[in-house]
């Protein structure tokens, strides 16, 4: 369904400005933005998305990764084609990465209502915007958000970070969680891998955590790409200025796409991730990928709070959000 966007503005000779995602994109008549499914006809411009839905399931809200948000809970996630970030190692790069300029999705309606209706059928507590990237079809996420906050269900967005203040704050009164991909802490790996840059994830982070929205945050340790000591030390610093409380969550790269002739990180490279982030004083570090490292354990005597296997919540011993050996409250949203 084509429909206006938000977020943009008018400029001479029907331009306009899309100040949805840090792209910032100035785009002609009858031209697309850098995500490919945003068009400007003639001084207005429209998303092609919304309610085009190229993928809907349930998912463990483990998956997304958020662990200290709703253990054990199920999420009703949703996407649609697209992306603003062109990530040589992406893996949903098959829907991630095809636009609307060739109008060869294979999408399906699912308007807002309808999503939250399936949400409730299915009882989930959460609705995701996940898989490709949600700054992309905010307006079809933000009509679908308001919609959940009405019947009392939770809005996560999974995200690369690369949106604007603006949308940030327009999307706040619905937006409870989100997982943040920080793909490296250095911005010549953003321009080269991925098409984007790194300050304005990093301004994203800080902003939703001001917010008040609930932020984990996951890297994907490529070798040899973004896992030096050096650069993993900056990282961790830089979330644990930002809060301590910040999950982080390490995951193992596996080849795919185009970086196919790459290898599966070493185990112990994200051993030594973990190691760095606790050294920086990051309160919750975690290993994504790998069957062991998904525990919870209480920041203050060590306790083994939230049990899981893979990606599902096994046992979860909070009580009231604290720590049932000490008493510590357990920063997260737990029920």
């Amino acid at each position: 369904m084509r429909k206006e966007a938000v977020l943009y503005e008018k400029l001479a000779d029907n331009k306009v400005h899309c100040f949805l995602c840090s792209h910032h994109c100035r785009i002609g008549d009858m031209q697309f933005g850098v995500c490919g499914v945003r068009k400007n006809e003639g001084g207005t411009l429209y998303t092609y998305v919304y309610s085009d839905v190229i993928a809907s399931h349930i998912d463990p809200i483990e998956k997304k990764p958020l662990y200290h948000f709703l253990p054990g809970s199920r999420s009703y996630s949703i996407a649609t084609i697209g992306c603003n970030f062109k990530c040589g190692f992406c893996q949903n790069w098959e829907i991630s990465q095809v636009s609307k300029r060739a109008d060869n999705s294979q999408g399906y309606e699912l308007k807002p209502e309808e999503v939250v209706r399936e949400a409730v059928r299915n009882k989930c507590q959460s609705i995701s915007y996940t898989y490709t990237e949600p700054t992309i079809f905010f307006e079809y996420a933000y009509d679908t958000a308001k919609a959940a906050k009405a019947e009392g269900i939770y809005n996560c967005f999974v995200t690369n970070g690369f949106m604007t203040k603006e949308m940030l704050d327009m999307a706040r009164p619905y937006m409870d969680a989100a997982n943040v991909d920080l793909k490296s802490f250095n911005d010549d790996f953003y321009k080269k891998s991925c098409g984007g840059r790194l300050k304005p994830v990093m301004d994203s982070i800080a902003h939703m955590k001001k917010n008040g929205v609930w932020v984990e945050v996951t890297t994907l340790l490529i070798p040899g790409e973004n896992d030096s000591e050096k650069e993993l030390r900056e990282l961790a610093g830089f979330l644990a200025n930002v809060g301590k409380d910040i999950p982080w969550h390490i995951s193992r790269f596996h080849p795919d796409y185009q970086f196919i002739d790459r290898d599966f990180t070493p185990v112990a490279s994200l051993i030594m991730a973990r190691d760095i982030g606790i050294k920086a004083g990051l309160k919750y570090v975690y290993l994504g990928n790998v069957n062991d490292g998904g525990d919870t354990f209480c920041s203050s005597c060590n306790e083994t709070l939230v049990r899981r296997w893979v990606m599902n919540t096994m046992e979860n011993r909070l009580k009231n959000g604290r720590c049932p050996a000490c008493g510590r409250p357990v920063e997260g949203i737990w029920s």
